[in-house]
Parts: C-alpha cells; structure tokens; sequence
C-alpha cells in the first residue's frame, strides 16, 4: 500500500497511467477504492495522482480539526513528494473546495483547473443539513476503507466553513465547472457563481444530480474532462 509522510500525516495513494499528470481530489468520506471506474477512465490518457484525505481510508486520521486549507496543504505537499510539480487538478464536492484554496495558494502548481458538483462556500438549508443528517449516520464505518464518525464530521466541518467567494477573481488558471442541474447538496446556483467569479471560466451542465459524474452521465462527463484538459 504506497503511502508517504506529508508533514507527520501518512498519505495513502495510488498512482495510475501515463500521461500530461493529473490530481484528484476526492469529496466528503470519499476514498479511492470507491473510485476506480473513473479513475482507470481518466488513467487512459493521463498519469493520475489519486490519494485519501486526511480522516478516510489507508490516510492517517489526527484527532485534531481539519481545515480546507490543511487539506490543501496535505495536496501539495503529495504531489511534491511523489513528483508533481505542476499537473491538472480535478476537484470533486468538498475536493473541490480544496482544489480551489490549492489553486489560491500554489497557482504555479496548477495547470487546467476542473471543478465538479461543488463551490466556494455552503449553502445551509433544510434539506442539506437532512442529506448531512443521513450521511454522517450512514457512511462512518461503512466498507474496507471505514472512516471514523469523528473524522467524518471534521471533514464535513471543515467543508462547511470555508468561503472562498471572494478570492475567486484572484484564480487565472483555465477553469471548467461541471455541475448536475438538479444537484441539491451544492446548489447549482454556487456553479453559476464559480463561473461568474473566476475569469474565463466555463460552465458545463448535464441534468443528473451531486454524482453524475457516477451515474448515467460519466460519458458525457469523461469526455468533458478529456477534451478541455486537452486544450
């Protein structure tokens, strides 16, 4: 099992294909080992970086809050270890999060800028916080890469309390947002405002919701990815 020591957190992670090099970053209690089918689709034409957030699967779990721009830092400091200099960053929900405040602090790091299901800040209503409710009781513990409740609600925590709207025009690496029109943990509204607020930046809808990237549209979504990473 590849990990590596990222400032004292072990950082498991999984390298795949060849190619221009691609990192992507995984969303709340995401791990790798649930995303094969789309890493192996993505590893046909690049050399992917794919790892587990601090508090989920094979990476280490510290009994201390978490913050986006920790996680951040964690992402930055894999890719120098393990040799990417500079790469594509893929960013899904709450990775989307952290690709952005990476992208903020490192923008010579980042190549192509792709933002999926996500934005800059929370929207808390009623509905989100039953989905949240649901999640946090149903995904703890749950399969060979299990992740502690504790560590499940330092992500969420930590999702929830950055807001990035502001700095969004500070962002000039190539962007594309891929967003479910009927997504309603990230509202679609928050795609329109990364789209408005980053200069330059495309807005590609498909009509699934949070995980249509899983679900019937991966097609679209891959060949989405491929092209705009292709230039």
């Amino acid at each position: 099992m590849p990990t590596v020591d990222v400032s004292g957190l072990r950082m498991y992670y999984e390298p795949h294909g060849d190619g221009p090099p691609v990192v992507l970053i995984l969303g709340l209690g995401g791990a790798v080992a649930e995303f094969g089918v789309l890493i192996d689709a993505l590893a046909q034409h690049h050399r992917v970086l794919a790892f587990d957030n601090r508090g989920v699967g094979g990476t280490g779990r510290p009994d201390t809050p978490y913050t986006i721009e920790m996680m951040a830092d964690d992402t930055i400091g894999l890719m120098s270890a393990v040799g990417f200099d500079r790469a594509h960053v893929i960013g899904i929900s709450m990775g989307g999060r952290i690709a952005l405040a990476l992208t903020l602090r490192r923008p010579e790091m980042v190549d192509r800028l792709v933002l999926v299901s996500t934005g800059a800040r929370v929207i808390r209503n009623v509905r989100r916080r039953f989905v949240m409710g649901v999640l946090s009781r149903i995904m703890p513990g749950r399969g060979p890469n299990s992740q502690p409740r504790s560590a499940f609600q330092r992500q969420l925590a930590a999702s929830g309390g950055w807001h990035g709207t502001d700095r969004l025009p500070e962002i000039s690496v190539p962007t594309v947002i891929l967003h479910g029109r009927q997504d309603r943990i990230a509202q679609y509204e928050l795609a329109e405002e990364l789209r408005d607020g980053i200069p330059g930046a495309k807005l590609v809808t498909f009509r699934g919701g949070h995980m249509f990237l899983m679900m019937g549209e991966r097609q679209r979504f891959l060949d989405e990815v491929t092209a705009f990473l292709a230039g």
